[in-house]
């Protein structure tokens, strides 16, 4: 936002000659135009003898003179209705807010929005011209960040002192229109702005956002992303803030988040998947010992590929996310699989190495003085919990917290779904009853429970919930019925 104003004797009042006052105002706007888009705003509002404000719908105040006046016209862009006194003009993908002096002529006042307006598409039309290869850049300098190369990005940005990333990944109906929508809100630079620096590029046909730092950002990008999400039906994925050498692990970890993110919460962040609540319900010593014996096998490459695996639900899901082909990801999980001597499609396996994959603390096994714990390490599996884990009344009431409140039927009905790894027909037959009407008891858990039942960490959680809330009549062979395969509710 700019503050900035030029004066001098030139200035045109209200009371000049009509002729006189247009072509002074007409110039001084035009020699404002050709230094920067804040000086025109500027302008503008000396000229209105008030205030004037480009304000964006998504970035907020673009330029304001004074910058007290930015979130009235904010306001006032979005609300016209409540200022009848500021006068509006669309302007390049913005609002141009005037707020003039009382006492000025309203012809005068129009005359300034109009010709300010009319410069302001200009400029943008300019830089539209412009934007195109930016961009074509930015996403050039986004694949080189994924493919690991770093210091040419750094350099390349005049960032070299910037160590961390936080990446977005977004997927929408409309990527290039939320694409352009976002740069404008931005506006990015290469050059970066307080200590950072956004790039944002379309990859393989969604957006990616990448802010690079000192560690921390100040939220402004996750906040104009938010915005951009809501208002183009994006949902998005966030990961970091990691070390830039991280980069491709935060690529795969934001697109596992995102297969989490719904119209009601569109941004998921990575931290924020995967039985985050309950790992830090369980008590740490044995919990924490448990995740050790089990993950020992695994190096941090085997863990990572795990996660985004039972984060994402699939192996081509986790393949999208990490890169790779189908085939290479499912052969990498049948080693996995094999490490770890287990079923990785069971239900109660996949919940159990979630959390094991969230304990607070987890060894490498690297180095000889772990030789001999990970022999013993290795007697651990990822089927069963060590006795004591869940029966703490903290994980009890989570887990009735989380599904107590379903009737005996949506229980038995959801147990059921889970343990066929989320089909409907098997699941179905199991419990007698029509695929329709399983998929209308469905609906109700998650009408119910508030959880999106196509989220894989949402359901290795309920599963969680279950078993630990788990009753003697929760079988679908013990189920009343009437009628052939209709249920009579209990």
């Amino acid at each position: 936002m700019s503050t900035t104003h030029t004066t001098g004797p030139d200035a045109a009042g209200p009371g000049d000659s009509s002729r006189t006052v247009r072509e002074a105002m007409a110039d001084r706007l035009l020699r404002a135009a050709t230094r920067s888009g804040a000086q025109l705003v500027s302008e503008a509002a000396v000229l209105v003898q008030g205030a004037a404000v480009l304000a964006d719908p998504i970035a907020g105040a673009v330029y304001s003179t004074p910058a007290t006046a930015a979130a009235d016209g904010v306001h006032a862009a979005a609300h016209p209705q409540d200022h009848p006194h500021h006068v509006q003009r669309p302007a390049a993908g913005a609002v141009l807010v005037l707020h003039p002096a009382p006492t000025l002529p309203a012809e005068h006042v129009r005359l300034v929005a109009t010709t300010t307006a009319a410069l302001l598409e200009v400029r943008g039309q300019r830089a539209a011209e412009l934007r195109a290869e930016q961009m074509r850049l930015h996403s050039t300098l986004l694949r080189l960040l994924l493919a690991g190369h770093t210091t040419s990005v750094t350099e390349t940005v005049r960032a070299g002192g910037l160590t961390h990333v936080t990446l977005y990944r977004l997927t929408g109906p409309d990527i290039p229109t939320a694409h352009q929508v976002l740069w404008r809100a931005v506006r990015p630079s290469l050059a970066g702005h307080g200590g950072a620096c956004a790039l944002i590029g379309e990859v393989d046909g969604e957006l990616l956002v990448a802010e690079l730092h000192h560690g921390s950002d100040d939220g402004r990008v996750l906040r104009l992303v938010s915005r951009v999400s809501e208002r183009h039906d994006l949902l998005a994925g966030l990961a970091g803030p990691l070390p830039l050498a991280e980069t491709p692990t935060a690529h795969a970890d934001a697109a596992a988040a995102r297969h989490s993110a719904t119209p009601a919460h569109r941004i998921v962040p990575a931290d924020a998947v995967g039985t985050p609540q309950l790992a830090r319900l369980l008590p740490s010593g044995p919990y924490t010992a448990w995740a050790r014996s089990v993950l020992s096998p695994l190096t941090p490459d085997h863990r990572h590929l795990l996660l985004v695996r039972l984060r994402t639900g699939s192996a081509p899901r986790a393949a999208t996310a990490l890169g790779l082909s189908p085939g290479t990801v499912r052969t990498r999980l049948r080693g996995v699989a094999a490490l770890l001597d287990a079923d990785l499609d069971d239900i109660t396996v996949q919940a159990h190495l979630l959390l094991a994959l969230r304990a607070p603390t987890r060894g490498d096994g690297h180095g000889r003085g772990h030789d001999q714990e990970r022999k013993s390490d290795r007697q651990a599996r990822p089927e069963k919990l060590p006795g004591g884990i869940l029966d703490t009344e903290a994980a009890r009431t989570w887990a009735v917290g989380l599904v107590g409140g379903l009737e005996p039927h949506l229980r038995i009905a959801l147990a059921c779904w889970l343990r066929h790894h989320a089909r409907t027909a098997p699941a179905a037959t199991e419990l007698h009853v029509h695929r329709t009407t399983l998929t209308t008891w469905l609906t109700r858990c998650a009408e119910r429970l508030g959880q999106n039942l196509a989220d894989a960490a949402v359901r290795a959680e309920l599963h969680l919930a279950l078993e630990a809330t788990a009753k003697d009549g929760d079988d679908p062979r013990a189920l009343p019925r009437r009628g052939g395969r209709t249920y009579r509710r209990l």
